[in-house]
């Protein structure tokens, strides 16, 4: 028993190790500039946290205990864990006006703690004051934390907690956002649906894609610190800015990519292509994610397939989900040798690949999904794309273990059977040795 286990654990390392080992990204993402350059004097980043205190935040059904009382513990962990050189404020709104003038009501939002270096102490104590109380100025509060954001080159990222949709209309959060961007104040507004419906969860998806930000739901409050401090802690961290693009229906209309991160939509079923150039001695290393921003189907998948210009498939990845993720991705490696030339002219045209280059490859990459949807989800826009590309050093020559276990998955499928074939056999002959010697006593 113990010698199968082991031969078991050996064998599902190798492969872990040779599938994954080139998947990670690499480090030419974690730094664009220059190191000669030095780094470009920037200001701390920015975060408010806008905390919807209407009088909805008194329902318990947040692991026993209520919204309000769940956010406020939420908080008190976030607080504890904000990076020194983030500077962070908090925001309310429905915290102050209990009664019914909706014209009042609607202009209840106000600054709790002020954008700065962060005083744990005399934040807590500012969040433990907050009682349920009024409305839901949703649209108001997204202005108000922009204008408490201003100025400055710094990071800038609002993160709206709320369990409801806005009261407040026709001042409409989502157009409020939109607005926002279009100020080009560069400014992420993410959201967090407490115990959300379908109306609610529109809004704040809506209010999250006009900025570039995310949603997410949360129905814990183990859930809703771990958001939190995430995205507190994406605004310190470097980012990388996707670059927006547009794939085609067919390779040879597909825009040429260079290493990078990439934007596009993808409407659901629909095939989107791209080229990349890869010149002998590189291998490129490709990744796809694709969101699902709206309710879908049960079930789904996406696709990342390499192929030459003449359609022949090179290497492809896939992944499949079941509705239980809002995001499902795949990757690809596919090294090319320094003695290979180009494939051929039934496979590519030298004179279309790396402008002009003849000993240039033109990768073909297809993106597809299975996604669906009920007939009452929109479908436009497509579902959001995330499309990274890099080109490392490649193998040597084709005998390279890299090169042949990932380029022509046929030789890693050969050694797996032979290593399986191999540990069945020593394991029958250890099998038989133990019943011989167990007869014989």
């Amino acid at each position: 028993m113990i010698i199968r286990k082991r031969l078991a654990a050996a064998l599902c390392g190798a492969l872990l190790v040779t599938v994954t080992g080139g998947l990670l990204p690499s480090a030419a993402f974690a730094d664009s500039g220059d190191p000669a350059d030095g780094p470009a004097a920037k200001e701390p980043p920015k975060v408010e946290l806008v905390l919807d205190v209407s009088g909805s935040m008194r329902a318990r059904d947040i692991d026993g205990q209520s919204r309000m009382s769940a956010a406020k513990q939420a908080f008190n962990e976030v607080l504890d864990a904000v990076p020194e050189d983030v500077r962070l404020g908090i925001r309310t709104l429905g915290a102050d006006y209990p009664g019914k003038d909706r014209k009042q009501g609607c202009k209840d939002t106000k600054q709790l703690y002020p954008v700065g270096e962060l005083d744990r102490t005399e934040a807590k104590t500012a969040v433990a004051t907050l009682v349920p109380t009024g409305w839901t100025p949703i649209g108001p509060a997204l202005l108000g934390a922009a204008d408490d954001l201003e100025g400055g080159n710094a990071t800038r990222r609002i993160v709206l907690i709320t369990d409801g949709e806005d009261t407040c209309a026709p001042l409409d959060p989502c157009e409020v956002a939109r607005e926002i961007a279009a100020k080009g104040v560069d400014i992420t507004i993410d959201t967090l649906g407490l115990v959300p419906n379908a109306k609610m969860r529109a809004q704040l998806m809506c209010i999250a894609e006009a900025t570039g930000g995310t949603y997410t739901s949360v129905q814990h409050k183990e859930e809703l610190s771990d958001r939190v401090s995430q995205l507190v802690d994406r605004a310190a961290e470097p980012v990388v800015t996707p670059v927006a693009t547009q794939g085609a229906e067919r390779c040879d209309d597909a825009p040429r990519l260079e290493a990078g991160l990439y934007a596009d939509r993808e409407s659901f079923g629909q095939h989107r292509w791209y080229r990349v150039d890869l010149l002998p001695g590189q291998e490129l290393r490709a990744s796809v994610s694709i969101a699902a921003d709206r309710p879908v189907n049960r079930d789904y998948g996406v696709l990342l397939r390499a192929s030459t210009l003449a359609g022949r498939e090179i290497v492809r990845g896939e992944a499949a989900g079941d509705g239980r993720t809002d995001v499902v991705s795949t990757g690809l490696r596919y090294p090319k040798s320094e003695t290979d030339g180009t494939d051929g002219a039934d496979d590519t045209d030298g004179t279309d690949a790396a402008e002009g280059n003849p000993a240039a490859e033109t990768v073909c990459l297809r993106v597809s999904n299975s996604f669906s949807a009920p007939a009452s989800v929109r479908t436009s826009p497509g579902l959001p794309l995330e499309l990274t590309i890099d080109i490392t050093g490649g193998p040597r020559d084709a005998g390279d273990a890299a090169f042949l276990g990932l380029g022509h998955g046929w030789w890693l499928l050969g050694l797996l059977t032979l290593a399986g074939f191999a540990a069945g056999v020593l394991w029958g002959w250890i099998s038989r040795w133990r019943i011989a010697v167990w007869r014989s006593n």
